[in-house]
């Protein structure tokens, strides 16, 4: 059994004797713990379809476990965290393989059940961001730069996640004007992280600025920002990393109409060996998937 099936037995034990409320308090912070820091061992695997079974069983424990220590900071960033690159990896893009042009029902559906995922991974994410900053919540709905400015280099993945899950959401519910309000939050997040440490996880922050600074320049965006952090990403990731180039497709190529760079960029994503980077061989098989559905469907996406 693996170190993380012990520990579920232990709390589930401790769970189960009456008197003993410290021990299971201890045995659900230790398995807490251990999901939160569990490293690698989804984004190396190979098998998109393991990973993607196995999962939702995850999310579900890690909320079991938030029912009984409901203020572990790191618990709730790495559900938060969960819950987003679920609803990106295996709704969204399922969603943009099968395409809307031919399945416009099952399509809306898996967008719609992405939106309350990442909803509630916001959630999570604004919780932690309570236990860190206490009564933050409603300071950065109003001066979210001030609310920030006690953050430190320790707080990036907060800020990360909290940035990924809120503008996740206003991304695939950009038809709604209850949350496209909250934009300028997420942006004061991703600045305020990216400041703290640009160089964080081989350059996601970078990755993350390249669908900001896509936006119009009325919500704050600029397609030479995009590029600039396109190219810092790129630098960062060594080239190992597929993520950079379709952001970069999606989020100037195709709206400039660039049929030409939109295909460059996604062969060259395509192009990426998943073993070079071993530790992210699943994110790299993802954005490879969603590579090849953007080609398979990029007659639907370009008028010319």
């Amino acid at each position: 059994m693996s170190m993380t099936g012990r520990l579920v037995v232990v709390v589930c034990l401790a769970a189960s004797l009456s008197g003993c409320g410290l021990v299971k308090r201890k045995a659900v912070n230790m398995v807490a713990s251990t999901l939160a820091s569990s490293g690698d061992v989804f984004t190396r695997d190979d098998d998109l379809e393991l990973v993607g079974q196995a999962i939702p069983f995850g999310l579900k424990l890690y909320e079991s476990l938030l029912d009984s220590t409901p203020k572990n900071k790191d618990l709730l960033i790495a559900t938060c965290s969960n819950f987003t690159q679920y609803g990106v990896a295996y709704l969204e893009t399922e969603a943009l393989v099968l395409g809307e042009a031919n399945h416009h029902d099952e399509v809306a559906r898996l967008n719609a059940r992405a939106l309350k995922l990442y909803l509630r991974a916001k959630g999570y994410c604004l919780r932690a961001m309570e236990v860190r900053f206490p009564g933050i919540g409603e300071r950065l709905l109003k001066d979210p730069a001030a609310a920030l400015k006690g953050a430190k280099k320790s707080d990036v993945p907060l800020l990360y996640w909290m940035a990924a899950s809120w503008g996740s959401a206003i991304a695939l519910g950009i038809d709604r004007p209850d949350l496209v309000i909250d934009l300028p939050v997420v942006r004061a997040l991703a600045e305020r992280a990216i400041a703290l440490d640009e160089t964080w996880s081989q350059g996601a922050l970078h990755e993350m600025f390249i669908s900001l600074d896509s936006q119009p320049e009325a919500l704050g965006g600029s397609p030479e920002r995009a590029r600039t952090h396109f190219t810092r990403a790129v630098a960062l990731q060594c080239g190992t990393s597929p993520g950079p180039y379709v952001s970069l497709a999606v989020g100037i190529a195709m709206p400039a109409q660039d049929r030409a760079e939109f295909e460059s960029l996604l062969k060259q994503a395509l192009a990426i060996d998943p073993e070079k980077s071993p530790s992210t061989r699943l994110v790299t098989l993802v954005q490879q998937r969603r590579a090849q559905a953007l080609l398979d469907h990029i007659d639907t996406m370009f008028t010319k």
